[in-house]
């Protein structure tokens, strides 16, 4: 089962997220899926949700890839560590087009019941990604800090 469940999540970033194949969210999601992600507020529920969330991230970023860096699975739980990596090309969260590229990473924890994704709980460098972008300082390091790094 854990074999199976892999390969639906590999799905889900190879085909669904870096080939844009929106058709196959349907077959990897549950009509119940939940996405939990800090980015995302309200309601996310369902396929059509998550197919609107795509379209969403990759209207600001078109060129947006996950590299999928560890996959591990145990029963109905597959955990996969990712890096985003895209160019910023639209508004995204009212921040205008940089043209800035970035480098994300993160964890999502899938759960998984016959063939087809019921949650997602998302963690990744939101904070990071906004640094990128210009939204936000850098951290600031003082003298002493600096001297040592």
């Amino acid at each position: 089962m854990s074999t199976e469940n892999k390969n639906i999540v590999r799905r889900l970033y190879d085909e669904v997220w870096n080939k844009r194949k929106l058709d196959l969210v349907a077959e990897l999601i549950s009509p119940s899926h939940a996405l939990n992600d800090p980015f995302v507020s309200g309601s996310q529920v369902g396929p059509e949700m998550y197919r609107r969330r795509i379209l969403e991230l990759t209207a600001s970023f078109p060129d947006l890839r996950f590299t999928l860096d560890d996959l591990i699975a145990e029963k109905e739980k597959v955990v996969a560590s990712w890096v985003l990596s895209a160019t910023h090309k639209g508004d995204f969260m009212n921040i205008p087009a940089t043209g800035k590229k970035v480098s994300v990473e993160g964890i999502t924890i899938h759960f998984i019941r016959d063939g087809k994704i019921l949650d997602s709980n998302a963690r990744w460098d939101a904070v990071g990604l906004l640094r990128q972008l210009g939204a936000l300082p850098a951290p600031n390091r003082n003298k002493e800090t600096a001297s040592k790094g």
